[in-house]
């Protein structure tokens, strides 16, 4: 569905008010994650997890981010595979935000995927759109994130892929919530120490590899978290003061797993 202008100004005229008010220039990118985040929280260590992977696969490895919207994660990712590329099949997001169009960025449907690529990541896909044939056509190695009750069409196991590793994260819905709770809403302490043990994480990274690719994506993966840097991003902060710190425990039984921590199949 084409992005409505009008309520993409609306949009930025709530975010120009909060920017006026807000406690923390980070806090925005969980608030307003189209024009300044993304749809699914990350850190450092999952550019770099997405990183080792594609160098495994090649030296000089071609990666594709599906769906990347303006491209914040793929920004990130350029940092450490400086020819990856997106597709967006929404070109009005840029008019929208009145930023030029990177290069890097082809403005296409995921079913124009014309070439073979090392990696394909796929962060986000609308409710009711699924991409997972081409993807899978395209690729013998994928990435993606599931934000649990939004969307299952981010699996591809039907697809002649194996699940190589998986982990959690929280969601930016995840986030906002505890921003929100903690720095807009006037509420007692007590009630607020409450809502925070009920504090969920919602976002699933899924690593996929054709079988004769599983195990050197598998092995590389965990080298990689073995030495894992603690060098990370400013906005990393946020997630920590909102209780999602790397390998944290959350008291919710729906996230039983520690946060970022890799599970392996």
């Amino acid at each position: 569905m084409p992005f409505n202008l009008d309520d993409l100004r609306k949009a930025k005229q709530a975010l120009a008010q909060f920017r006026s008010g807000a406690l923390s220039p980070e806090h925005e990118r969980y608030i307003f994650p189209f024009f300044t985040g993304s749809y699914f929280a990350y850190r450092k260590v999952d550019v770099m997890r997405v990183a080792v992977i594609a160098r495994t696969i090649s030296g000089n490895p071609s990666y594709l981010d599906v769906g990347c919207g303006y491209g914040d994660f793929l920004k990130c990712v350029r940092e450490f595979l400086p020819n990856a590329e997106g597709i967006e099949k929404q070109g009005s997001i840029f008019y929208g935000l009145g930023v030029v169009k990177p290069e890097y960025i082809r403005i296409a449907d995921a079913h124009w995927i014309d070439k073979k690529y090392d990696v394909i990541f796929v962060g986000w896909m609308e409710p009711g759109q699924d991409f997972r044939d081409p993807v899978a056509r395209s690729t013998d190695v994928i990435i993606t994130t599931l934000d649990q009750g939004i969307s299952l069409a981010a699996e591809f196991d039907g697809h002649g892929f194996q699940k190589v590793a998986w982990w959690r994260t929280p969601s930016w819905e995840d986030v906002n919530t505890e921003i929100m709770n903690r720095h807009y809403t006037k509420m007692p302490d007590e009630k607020q120490a409450e809502l925070a043990k009920m504090r969920g994480a919602h976002n699933l990274w899924y690593v996929y590899a054709m079988p004769e690719k599983a195990g050197i994506v598998k092995d590389a993966l965990k080298k990689q978290v073995a030495k894992e840097p603690t060098d990370r991003y400013n906005f990393e902060l946020v997630l920590d003061e909102c209780g999602y710190r790397h390998l944290q425990k959350l008291e919710n039984p729906a996230s039983p797993e520690p946060l970022w921590q890799v599970q392996y199949e």
